[in-house]
């Protein structure tokens, strides 16, 4: 196995984390020294600043519904942190963001390999939100939030975009620019007042209440590895 996959596996960094750790020279196989693409093998010792890493043998994967004020991030010295947040006994990392004053779904698990599959942007995966804006919703902007909006210096992919009131609509993503549907519905001359994720891939928020996590179900699971066409590590 690749010492990034490795690493990835083990819940200590994504796998481009776990390159960057060796380009600094921060871990070790068998006491040498890794660099980029060494491999490890069973019985090899990983050390990354010291500390001996293990595969995890017992993968989770948990849906969460994050509130607003929540941040997407592992680093512990960020007040609020949804690691912190949820209080796992395992160690366990957020895929992909949300914004901290975005709410709703937000997948957590120490799969780093199926963290990896999802966020690769080549894959088209869908993630679905529910948006408010401060204004009536007009036909017009509907087509033009459909087609693609030009914001950070490209245009967006097209896109299902469907009102659902006089003041929100519905919309699913394939892309995942850093703000995007805030940045996309301020370029037509609205401002969000509120957006909450409902869908990831096949994963639904549905009820949880906010705040509240959950184990994906076994058919959650499985239909998820399927459409990623993803096995768990075996090790």
């Amino acid at each position: 196995m690749r010492i990034n996959k490795f690493i990835s596996e083990s819940g200590k960094a994504s796998r481009r984390g776990a390159d960057k750790l060796v380009e600094e020279r921060k871990v070790k196989i068998n006491n040498r020294v890794a660099r980029i693409g060494d491999q490890v093998k069973p019985g090899d010792r990983v050390l990354v600043n010291g500390e001996e890493l293990h595969m995890v043998n017992n993968h989770v994967y948990i849906a969460l519904n994050k509130p607003i004020g929540i941040t997407s991030t592992s680093e512990k010295g960020v007040k609020g942190n949804v690691v912190d947040f949820v209080g796992h006994p395992l160690r366990i990392s957020h895929v992909g963001r949300l914004d901290k004053d975005s709410e709703g779904l937000l997948l957590l698990t120490n799969d780093g390999d199926i963290v990896n599959r999802i966020l690769r942007g080549e894959n088209n995966h869908e993630k679905e939100y529910i948006v408010g804006v401060d204004r009536p919703i007009t036909p017009e902007f509907i087509e033009k939030m459909s087609k693609g909006v030009r914001i950070l210096g490209q245009k967006t992919k097209p896109c299902k975009v469907t009102q659902i009131s006089k003041y929100e609509f519905n919309i699913v993503l394939t892309q995942g620019l850093n703000r995007q549907i805030r940045r996309m519905t301020e370029e037509l001359g609205y401002v969000v007042y509120s957006l909450k994720r409902v869908r990831i891939m096949n994963i639904e928020l549905g009820g949880l209440p906010v705040g509240q996590w959950r184990d994906l179900t076994r058919k959650e699971k499985q239909r998820l590895f399927a459409d990623l066409d993803y096995e768990e590590v075996e090790w």
